[in-house]
């Protein structure tokens, strides 16, 4: 009894030492926000502008107390001051009687002009146009500006959410004209013509119905001679209910379905058809090219041509073709025919008509890794292979056809570039020729890139570039170079670097396989001790689709405040995850338990072998969504590693989840790798302490996926914490669920009870 005693005095006291988890962690954690904010200067504003003469850039800088405008004078190169802006906001204030001060002096445009060889400079504010010259400090009001209608915004355009092309949308009358003589609409599932000239209307099909109707959706060739929509054959559709608890407007509980396609669901067919409008007569194509269908576009004409292009992504994904219907003859071929034997990464698959009508840019993961390619129109064969190398390309900024330049971003180990040893998933902004010659970083500065040409001849390129641990660095490029013309501004974090602030780190080690980096972030709290030990605790989003390490400059990070209650946190891109390779990614397939833990484990050891104060037998995780799945998958598959995890809005059967995700990374049709992945069927295993959360109205993931685990946990006997957030979607637990979730970790983790919640005020 006396060595149980001395031992827990030894706790104690070894747990008082380290002072974690205090009311002080809490309220610090709770601040760290505002006590960061205004402790960087130097940023450039979002406002950079060319002259309409392109002789000029103007940028706005914000310093400490002060936001300084300045002017480039590009046939010079010379940079200066546009204005006092101290002196400017005086005289604004006492002629609009509105208090206006140089800091926050901003302009979304301004204008100026020579008169006389003396500078004006026009800009609007508050509510009137002004001029103003510099160097007299004259400041005059001119005309009143026009308020923008309720509603809508500066070009009279109401805003809206985009809809999907479905058979909700064909039951709402949209319309198809030709110039303005014809109009085509649906009706009764079926097609009418109307002449808008002499008002007679006549029925273009007659046997439409429930089962098989005709889309809505249609345009005509450019002679007006054909007409193309697509019939419909709707599978049968699943609907999840939901129960809305405590509304706001009324006592009793709202209930409400929501249409949900989950794996295996039958899904909606469809054909294109194609109308000739002199004889009346229907042309239905030959399905052979497009008959397993997950999704078909909708058919679009070629320009000057009878022929029609559209996209078919086959139920399974591992074939996804653009296919040419000929509306004369009905005959339909492939134009590019895209096959894996795992998976087309369909939501990346993207193509570019060049002008000419001859050629197509298309990307594809073919060769293991993201590239664009240049296809023969007509014969359907690569006329050739226009980027390669170990890389990404991510988005297709613009095509100058007439130059046959291609502008797009890029990432990966492989990409030409200054910094070989640099983050592989930083973008940069690129160029090349059609032909694949001529391959240009126009961006080479070690960071990841976000730049915009400020003219349509790109002459001048505006990039911005940061990392995790480097701020911000705005500079103006040579755009046919990428020559650095002028720097515009770093932003100072001296201040911040003054404080107790602690930045992310980058920390690189090597995954499963001894070879392949693995490329994460490691958050200290800001009265880190490297005397101590400390928890580790990973934050977790994985899978397909994308990487989800910050990459770009942050003052406070998303890990930073859990880590200030005494905790490092940690977060990387294991296998599994995008834009490193097809190889690295498709280690998800069948099997999105995965998730990379094999990687992020050996990361986690490799960080602690490096930092001894990081706590290998005091690891936790947490997640969200795919992460909450991954979050719990943690406990269930690698519980002698990870003691504790917090799982908000898990999709933890990706039979209960939505289609797309799913079919996408675990196959069609649905087979036992859906069961071995499975939370749900694998609770049985579970190791270590469990949160779980779930937002009763959560339209993303049907929460009955969590509902079905807490079933199977009592069913087991297994110790869990459950919260259940009434009126709530997908989320992460708003305040509330993140104040749970501190303290579940800090009870489990540093042994103290947390502070009580009315001693606590969010900051």
């Amino acid at each position: 009894m006396k060595r149980t005693l001395t031992l827990i005095a030894s706790a104690l006291v070894c747990a008082g030492a380290l002072a974690q988890g205090t009311l002080a962690d809490y309220q610090r954690a709770y601040g760290i926000r505002s006590a960061y904010a205004g402790k960087t200067t130097n940023i450039v504003g979002n406002n950079v502008q060319l002259t309409a003469d392109e002789s000029q850039v103007i940028y706005s800088v914000t310093t400490k107390n002060s936001n300084d405008y300045y002017v480039i004078d590009l046939k010079k190169n010379k940079k200066s001051p546009l204005f006092d802006s101290s002196k400017l906001a005086a005289a604004l204030s006492e002629q609009s009687g509105r208090t206006i001060t140089a800091r926050n002096l901003n302009f979304a445009s301004l204008t100026p002009k020579q008169e006389g060889g003396t500078t004006v400079v026009e800009f609007d504010a508050a509510g009137y146009h002004w001029s103003y010259t510099p160097a007299t400090n004259q400041l005059t009001r001119g005309e009143q500006l026009q308020q923008p209608e309720g509603g809508r915004n500066m070009r009279g355009q109401q805003g809206g959410q985009q809809r999907r092309w479905s058979e909700v949308d064909d039951q709402r009358g949209r319309t198809a004209r030709f110039g303005n003589q014809f109009q085509v609409y649906g009706r009764d599932n079926n097609l009418y013509i109307r002449n808008n000239e002499t008002g007679e209307e006549s029925a273009l099909t007659t046997d439409g119905n429930e089962q098989f109707y005709y889309s809505s959706w249609g345009s005509f060739s450019t002679d007006g001679k054909y007409y193309a929509t697509v019939k419909i054959k709707p599978g049968i559709k699943r609907y999840v209910t939901y129960v809305n608890s405590s509304p706001t407007d009324q006592l009793q509980p709202k209930y409400y379905n929501i249409e949900y396609a989950k794996p295996g669901d039958s899904l909606d067919y469809q054909v294109p058809v194609v109308i000739n409008m002199e004889t009346r007569e229907m042309l239905v194509p030959d399905d052979a090219l497009f008959h397993s269908q997950f999704e078909l576009s909708t058919p679009r004409w070629d320009r000057d041509r009878h022929t029609l292009t559209f996209s078919f992504n086959e139920r399974g994904h591992k074939n996804y073709r653009i296919l040419e219907l000929n509306a004369e003859t009905g005959n339909v071929r492939a134009i590019i025919d895209e096959h894996d034997d795992k998976y087309v990464a369909w939501t990346r698959m993207s193509r570019r008509d060049v002008l000419d009508g001859k050629r197509i840019i298309w990307f594809s993961e073919r060769d293991g890794y993201g590239h664009l390619y240049l296809y023969d129109r007509e014969t359907g064969k690569v006329i050739n292979q226009i980027t390669k190398g170990q890389f990404y390309v991510r988005r297709i900024v613009d095509i100058d056809e007439e130059k046959q330049l291609i502008y797009f971003t890029a990432n990966g180990e492989g990409l030409p570039k200054s910094n070989p040893n640099e983050d592989p998933y930083n973008q940069h902004l690129c160029r090349v020729q059609f032909n694949g010659k001529g391959f240009i970083d126009l961006t080479p500065d070690e960071g990841n890139h976000s730049a915009r040409f400020l003219d349509r001849e790109k002459k001048y390129l505006l990039d911005t570039y940061s990392t995790v641990e480097v701020p911000p660095v705005t500079v103006l490029r040579d755009g046919k170079t990428g020559r650095v013309l002028q720097t515009l501004g770093q932003t100072d974090i001296s201040e911040l670097r003054a404080t107790n602030w602690q930045p992310q780190e980058v920390f690189v080690a090597k995954g499963r396989d001894g070879k392949t980096d693995i490329w994460g972030i490691i958050q200290r709290p800001s009265n880190f001790d490297p005397s101590k030990k400390y928890p580790v605790i990973e934050y977790i989003y994985s899978g397909p689709g994308d990487q989800y390490v910050p990459k770009t400059f942050s003052t406070v990070g998303s890990l930073a405040e859990l880590a200030e209650l005494g905790f490092i946190v940690v977060q990387m891109d294991g296998m599994s995850t995008s834009w490193r390779s097809k190889e690295f990614e498709q280690v998800c397939y069948k099997n999105l338990k995965d998730a990379g833990f094999e990687d992020r484990k050996l990361w986690i050891k490799a960080a602690a072998q490096k930092y001894p104060y990081m706590d290998l037998d005091r690891v936790g995780i947490y997640g969200c969504s795919a992460g909450g799945q991954e979050a719990l998958a943690a406990l269930l598959f690698h519980g002698d590693f990870y003691k504790a995890a917090y799982s908000a809005c898990g999709c933890h059967d990706n039979r209960m989840d939505k289609i797309w995700w799913n079919e996408q990374w675990m196959g069609y049709p649905i087979d036992e790798s859906y069961i071995a992945s499975s939370n749900t069927e694998n609770i049985a295993n579970l190791k270590g302490k469990l949160m779980l959360l779930v937002g009763e109205l959560d339209d993303n993931v049907d929460p009955s996926s969590t509902f079905q685990v807490v079933n199977q946990l009592i069913k087991h006997n297994k110790d869990f914490e459950f919260i259940y957030l009434p009126g709530e979607r997908h989320t992460m637990g708003g305040a509330y669920g993140t104040h749970k979730m501190y303290d579940f970790f800090v009870k489990n983790f540093l042994g103290v009870e947390p502070p009580a919640w009315d001693l606590l005020e969010r900051k």
